[in-house]
């Protein structure tokens, strides 16, 4: 298989699934309103102020995002699965790992990415430090990659099961801690003028190392729970 091809394929299955996403707008708006609504709630429910807001916020901004990022995580491919195109997608000659990597790629860029976009409002309304708003987003480049990438290994898991979503929230939370704990780590260095480079450094580890093995793990429990 020549690389043009593979490369053409891949575009192929990165441009469908946007496409597809464009055309139901509104699933990728919910993610972002209940962000907004939940990050919204806190200084109501702690009070204005600034110093208690400023210490929780990179916890809650990160927090808000891995909530919000759930629930979009169970439609990743489901749609894929009840009309048969993943089935076919499974038939074809490029390699399945690779396709599903593009599928992952188009669910973060309309799930994480707005979501990324909105962050430094959502930080700004608990009064976190201007400069400490680019590790933020430095940390989320990085974490919410790796949680989709995550989240699609358990999504494959659980593909062949109905109500999968309570049982996909229990399974990936526990895998989501180290991830928020370095990514809030670097935040809380940043705001006390600590070194911050060390997790930022081990989430760019983990998710490299995601990137290589998540597709293969995601293509292997894919055929598994299809062919049950």
């Amino acid at each position: 298989m020549s690389h043009a091809t593979l490369a053409s394929a891949c575009a192929a299955v990165l441009r469908r699934d946007l496409t597809l996403a464009w055309r139901r707008r509104g699933d990728i708006t919910m993610p972002v309103l209940y962000a907004l609504i939940v990050v919204t709630l806190f200084p109501f429910a702690l009070g204005p102020e600034d110093a208690l807001l400023q210490r929780i916020a990179g916890g809650v901004v990160l927090l808000t995002m891995l909530l919000a990022m759930l629930l979009a995580l169970d439609a990743m491919f489901r749609s894929d699965i009840e009309d048969g195109s993943l089935e076919l997608l499974m038939l074809s000659p490029q390699p399945l790992a690779l396709m599903l990597a593009m599928k992952i790629l188009a669910h973060w860029i309309t799930t994480a990415l707005p979501l990324i976009v909105v962050a430094p409002l959502l930080a700004g309304m608990l009064h976190l430090p201007a400069p400490v708003m680019p590790v933020l987003i430095y940390a989320l480049l990085l974490a919410t990659p790796l949680l989709s990438l995550l989240g699609a290994v358990l999504v494959a898991l659980t593909a062949g099961s109905r109500r999968s979503g309570m049982l996909l929230a229990l399974m990936l939370l526990p895998l989501c801690v180290p991830v928020v704990i370095f990514a809030a780590g670097a935040v809380a260095a940043a705001q006390q003028g600590l070194p911050w480079l060390a997790p930022i450094a081990w989430l760019g580890a983990a998710l490299v190392m995601a990137l290589v093995l998540a597709p293969l793990a995601c293509a292997a429990a894919l055929r598994i729970a299809l062919d049950a």
